[in-house]
């Protein structure tokens, strides 16, 4: 296939780009290049000639107009957008303009171009989401894809607000759609932000390792090669208009992963005295934190036979080594706009 990838220079779409490639498929990896993204994220692939690079802002219809056309993509993979809770809840613009009226003109973009081609039977958009559409769960339940949508920020309503637009185009126009919404990624390339690189990178500092509120918070976390895996399988073989929960089946609240990860360090690279637990911070609360997601993976592995290949802990081994040998990647990013700073908090 030849496949345009939207948000190819960031974190889970440089895992897709890397694995498309590795597999013969033909990439065009749009990118605007904002805060987050990195092309070192795809440098190993960047001189192979089954990829080119188009710096685009899918805020920007004319020029998505032009890639479609000199590009001629069989397939579509959203997955661009502005994805840092905390930077929504003090920020909330730019996710409306990426994620909802970036999402609108990719929308009407693919579908001009999958006119004026005729309509063919396989072109596919595919769009990418988060479980954080549904809201927050108890103690016990999981996210289906019946469960109705909750978003509870800006950014968890700006995506579900882009989901329903993509459900629309293909129920009013026919454009044909697969849509998936993920648990947490983590894993190589994680934008030192968010809450695994910033622990690992914070522990190695010597800095505080934040966690909010009491750390009861549950996630399901998903290895993002696993993540890319499962996001090509569905292009290729989803059925059209339906979604797919992906999930890692590897729930762990807050509080357990961070001490999941100090023990990983304290085996790895020991500090002169103590653990790196001796770290741990608890700081308030983000506001509107959700209390726990976690997925049904039961259609994808039933109608596509997906399921991920490593548990949290193997997960997490190898992403702590993949920091430990790639400083020269991390290292320049953390001088970037408030990484490493708190947001979230002016609510």
């Amino acid at each position: 296939m030849k496949i345009l990838v939207t948000g190819g220079a960031g974190f889970i779409g440089s895992a897709v780009v890397r694995l498309a490639v590795s597999r013969g498929h033909e990439v065009v990896n749009l990118d605007a290049l904002t805060y987050a993204a990195c092309l070192e994220n795809v440098a190993s692939v960047s001189g192979s000639n089954l990829y080119s690079f188009e710096q685009a802002d899918i805020r920007d219809r004319a020029r998505l107009d032009e890639i479609f056309a000199t590009h001629r993509p069989d397939v579509v993979m959203h997955l661009a957008a502005e994805s840092h809770v905390d930077r929504s809840i003090d920020g909330p613009g730019d996710f409306i303009l990426t994620n909802i009226n970036g999402t609108y003109n990719m929308l009407e973009a693919a579908r001009a171009y999958w006119v004026s081609a005729g309509k063919p039977a396989g072109f596919r958009f595919h769009h990418i989401s988060t479980d954080e559409v549904f809201g927050s769960l108890g103690a016990t339940g999981q996210f289906t894809e019946d469960t109705s949508y909750d978003p509870r920020s800006p950014y968890s309503a700006s995506k579900a607000a882009s989901d329903h637009l993509v459900r629309a185009w293909h129920e009013t126009y026919g454009l044909p759609v697969v849509l998936t919404n993920c648990s947490n990624n983590y894993g190589p390339f994680h934008f030192p932000e968010k809450l695994i690189p910033v622990v690992i990178l914070n522990a190695l500092a010597g800095k505080p390792l934040p966690i909010y509120g009491d750390g009861s918070n549950v996630r399901d976390w998903l290895y993002v090669e696993d993540h890319a895996d499962a996001l090509l399988l569905v292009v290729e073989k989803g059925k059209l208009g339906r979604s797919y929960n992906i999930g890692g089946e590897n729930e762990r609240s807050n509080l357990q992963l961070v001490r999941t990860l100090c023990a990983i360090l304290d085996a790895k690279r020991p500090k002169a005295q103590g653990s790196y637990a001796d770290q741990i911070t608890y700081v308030t609360d983000r506001p509107g934190h959700d209390a726990r997601y976690a997925i049904d993976p039961s259609r994808i592995r039933e109608e596509l036979g997906w399921r991920p290949s490593v548990t949290v802990e193997q997960g997490l081994e190898k992403t702590v080594q993949w920091y430990l040998d790639n400083e020269a990647w991390w290292k320049p990013l953390q001088a970037r706009a408030g990484v490493g700073v708190r947001l979230g908090v002016k609510a």
